[in-house]
């Protein structure tokens, strides 16, 4: 399982994990691939001290960090980040922040302690997100920065390139990674529709040979709904160079996932996880809970848009991670399709294994199938 992007990343097998926890970007490098860890939400400062904790620990190995600045977003004209929180502040209805309250206090979530602040504009925006790359550039064993949505702005790209780093976007169109190819984008990422967080509208399986076709000779990951090794093999005779993975590490012994969280994705099928604008105000796949349900409810307000609704949504995201045993009901959890795969804990070394021990299998079962009838 070798391509020509595992001599450009410096790594064994053309496997990226993105994850939200830094112990499992270090446990997948260690184990051939390479850790993608992402920052929205995430100040500078924390971001210095999850960096410094991987550098101190992964050894030889390098790694991603992965932020968030649409192509698009309300309030895009102003550069000045206080101004530009101010002015987003202002225009979030105050019934949208009351529907929300409601309906954490209709599922009993507590409230955070008094004085503790709450932060809505971490990322999500060039002002805001600017401080997260120049943080992660400090720190040399960041080999590659990603934009989770959309083309990222030319002065970013120029940073990033500046510094001797690779850019990768992801993207659930051939329209937009073309966009991304001729903004001068190293690798994109093809986003099925299956996968979890924000995806376009097309599946996998007719996304994936469409952008490589569309962008080629730029290499293409391919996303959404990996977690087996024979969807790594059908991924690579498309002609992808590798596959970003996400929601499989949620499960794994490594990740910083409270255990009410953990038994929900467990329990989880793939039909139920549902595409809400919920959360950030963008289709953004999630588990279905009590919390995307009364958003689609007739008397709802409408979801704003981005990063407004993310606004509005901080302060449920801050009680949920703190009362977790308290907000099952409520809880955001994307995730893709494919959790219904991710019945059980396994290590990351597990995992990495089992990937590569079926992608084998797979490859094997083709050369059969090509070689004819045995004798």
């Amino acid at each position: 399982m070798r391509t020509a992007l595992c001599d450009t990343l410096g790594i064994e097998f053309p496997i990226v994990a993105f994850t939200h926890c830094r112990d499992v970007v270090v446990a997948v490098s260690k184990a051939g691939g390479f850790g993608v860890l992402g920052v929205v939400g995430t100040s500078p400062e924390q971001i210095e001290i999850e960096l410094a904790w991987i550098d101190a620990h992964i050894g030889d190995h390098t790694y991603g960090v992965d932020v968030l600045i649409p192509s698009k977003y309300e309030g895009m004209d102003e550069m000045d980040p206080v101004r530009l929180e101010q002015r987003l502040r202002a225009l979030v209805p105050a019934q949208h922040r009351a529907f929300a309250e409601k309906i954490l206090a209709d599922h009993c979530v507590p409230k955070l302690p008094g004085g503790e602040e709450v932060h809505e504009l971490i990322g999500w925006t060039v002002p805001t997100a600017t401080p997260q790359i120049e943080a992660a550039l400090r720190h040399p064993k960041v080999r590659l920065i990603a934009n989770a949505l959309g083309t990222p702005p030319a002065e970013v790209i120029r940073e990033i390139h500046g510094s001797g780093r690779l850019i990768a976007a992801l993207s659930g169109s051939a329209k937009h990674a073309r966009a991304h190819r001729e903004a001068g984008v190293d690798i994109i990422v093809a986003n099925g529709y299956e996968g979890g967080g924000h995806t376009g509208e097309v599946g996998s399986m007719v996304l994936w040979p469409e952008v490589i076709e569309a962008v080629a000779p730029t290499p293409v990951l391919a996303a959404g709904g990996i977690a087996t090794g024979r969807q790594i093999a059908a991924a690579l005779a498309m002609g992808a160079e590798g596959v970003w993975t996400g929601s499989l590490w949620l499960t794994v012994q490594e990740a910083d996932v409270p255990p009410a969280q953990m038994a929900l994705l467990l329990a989880a099928t793939s039909r139920d996880t549902v595409r809400s604008r919920s959360w950030t105000g963008k289709p953004c796949r999630l588990l279905r809970s009590a919390w995307t349900e009364a958003w689609e409810a007739p008397d709802a307000p409408k979801p704003l848009g981005m990063p407004l609704q993310g606004m509005v949504v901080a302060d449920a995201i801050a009680r949920t991670r703190r009362y977790p045993d308290q907000a099952t009901d409520v809880m955001m959890s994307p995730v893709g399709q494919i959790v219904g795969r991710l019945n059980a804990v396994r290590s990351v070394k597990e995992v990495m294994r089992g990937l590569v021990e079926e992608y084998l299998e797979a490859v094997e079962r083709l050369q059969r199938l090509t070689s004819g009838p045995s004798e």
